[in-house]
């Protein structure tokens, strides 16, 4: 088994090892008849509060007076009489953390090819402890309509699916672009409100992807080929998502109380991911921006039988404007791997997507019943790794009415590499280039399955304790690559 790995700062593995021991006493209580004491589920960790916000229509007499939404406010671990007396002066500070543990179950596949040796049977622990701080502005020093949002993580631990040989889609979402510091900078923006909630304007150090493409629902799932979002939308490493964040500006109009339109701007920074640039987050001068993201995205929020089945329905696309390779064809129009020149460059590329999900049923409490998750992203085609990605999920919460917040998942997304990039690394391993292919590849790159199973049962209040099952079909896109099955957990604690 791997461990947080040892050169993190000794905090950060104190802090796995309590994530860790935190998730043992959590079942132990369920075994001994914890019962659920308030709304805590996965859908409204820390990270989410953006999208909670996208997901939430007008109230259906609203009215045109400047306001501040309301803030998430989670339940806890145990009452905070301290949180209670900042929420009343418009201070809303959480502190959670989040573990997750995946282990093989199956055997990689070995041999004597570079790369199939340091393949291995194991298991892995990932996770972050997050900060969030929201103030209502409006509240506090009676200016009208705006708030601020800040989120800090710290992230630690690896991920098991690169034993397998996957470097597509993480076993465990919480691991990577946290720059292995104490505190990481995710995003920190100031929001204005006007018209009771039909315009919203922001700006500052944002993640795109957690107002565009987003929804709260996503990380219910551990796997990283769905929780955060569909990898697909970050298919480049152009797109700011959780926990990478750019300057930007956004823009959210609402004509009707269950329709939005929104768009914005943010600059692209080139090495958002990577720790050189990135490592903490509080690099503000923007030396290293190539490019700009200009992304447009509209939705219809219905409500159907008095408020107890909402559904969401997005479509959107945004346009990149730096150039960005062909992933197939050289300067000349000829296969780059076979003619050894320069790739081709476009001036600009694309992405496009459709997300829907929709409560089918309703049981018992406000907050449960059946809901359906579909949607699919296409990208450019000519300079994409992931050509397009199309998944479907459900999401059965609340089905026993003594365990009405307990949740029972299952996701499935199926990933299509670009024509191009087979192509290239078909062309490479014909002349024997084997050991030049591109994305961490020991074959060639087709298609892959990901699938998961789980069931997220509220311990108590502030713990949610899910034990899961993931299945790679084809990992890293590879039919060369054995199919891997891991059994795992996430723990989600809200301290305050």
């Amino acid at each position: 088994m791997l461990f947080p790995d040892t050169a993190m700062p000794v905090h950060a593995r104190n802090i796995a090892r309590t994530a860790m021991q935190a998730a043992a006493l959590a079942l132990g209580g369920l075994l001994y008849g914890a019962m659920p004491a308030g709304a805590q589920v996965m859908d409204r960790d820390i990270g989410s509060a953006p999208s909670l916000l996208v997901s939430r229509p007008l109230p259906r007499h609203a009215s045109h007076k400047t306001w501040v939404p309301p803030f998430s406010q989670p339940e806890a671990v145990a009452p905070n009489p301290v949180s209670k007396w900042l929420r009343r002066r418009g201070i809303n500070f959480l502190v959670d953390n989040t573990n997750e543990f995946a282990g093989a179950i199956t055997p990689p596949t070995r041999g004597s090819t570079p790369g199939f040796s340091n393949y291995k049977q194991g298991a892995s622990n990932a996770g972050q402890y997050a900060m969030q701080l929201d103030v209502d502005w409006d509240r506090l020093a009676g200016w009208r309509g705006f708030a601020t949002h800040m989120i800090t993580v710290g992230r630690y631990g690896t991920t098991a699916n690169r034993m397998f040989g996957d470097w597509l889609n993480h076993a465990s979402e919480d691991y990577g672009g946290g720059g292995n510091v104490v505190v990481h900078l995710v995003y920190a923006y100031g929001e204005e409100t006007l018209l009771g909630g039909r315009l919203a304007i922001a700006a500052g150090r944002m993640s795109e992807i957690s107002d565009f493409a987003a929804s709260p629902l996503f990380c219910n799932f551990q796997n990283g080929s769905f929780c955060g979002r569909p990898k697909g939308i970050t298919d480049t490493n152009y797109d700011a998502g959780y926990p990478a964040g750019t300057w930007g500006f956004r823009v959210r109009g609402r004509p009707a109380r269950s329709v939005y339109v929104q768009t914005g701007l943010y600059p692209i920074e080139n090495g958002i991911y990577q720790v050189y640039q990135h490592r903490t987050g509080f690099k503000f001068n923007g030396a290293n921006i190539i490019g700009y993201a200009a992304p447009i995205e509209t939705a219809w929020e219905p409500v159907f039988r008095h408020g107890t089945l909402p559904g969401h329905y997005k479509f959107g696309a945004q346009l990149f404007s730096t150039p960005q390779n062909d992933n197939y064809l050289d300067v000349a129009g000829a296969p780059y791997a076979l003619t050894g020149r320069k790739q081709r460059q476009h001036g600009a590329s694309w992405s496009t997507w459709v997300m829907f999900d929709q409560r089918l049923l309703h049981y018992h409490d406000k907050d449960s019943g059946l809901t359906a998750l579909s949607g699919a992203i296409y990208n450019d085609p000519r300079t994409s790794l992931r050509k397009y990605l199309v998944y479907a999920a459900l999401i059965n919460r609340g089905y026993f009415r003594s365990r009405p917040y307990d949740t029972m998942g299952f996701a499935l997304t199926y990933t299509r590499i670009a024509d191009g990039v087979t192509m290239t690394e078909q062309d490479m391993i014909d002349i024997g280039n084997r050991s030049s292919l591109p994305n961490h590849a020991t074959g060639v790159q087709r298609d892959t399955v990901v699938m998961e199973a789980n069931y997220a049962i509220h311990v108590m209040p502030g713990v949610i304790f899910t034990p899961l099952f993931e299945y790679y079909i084809h990992p890293n896109a590879q039919s060369n690559l054995r199919d891997a099955a891991l059994l795992g957990f996430k723990s989600h604690i809200q301290l305050m």
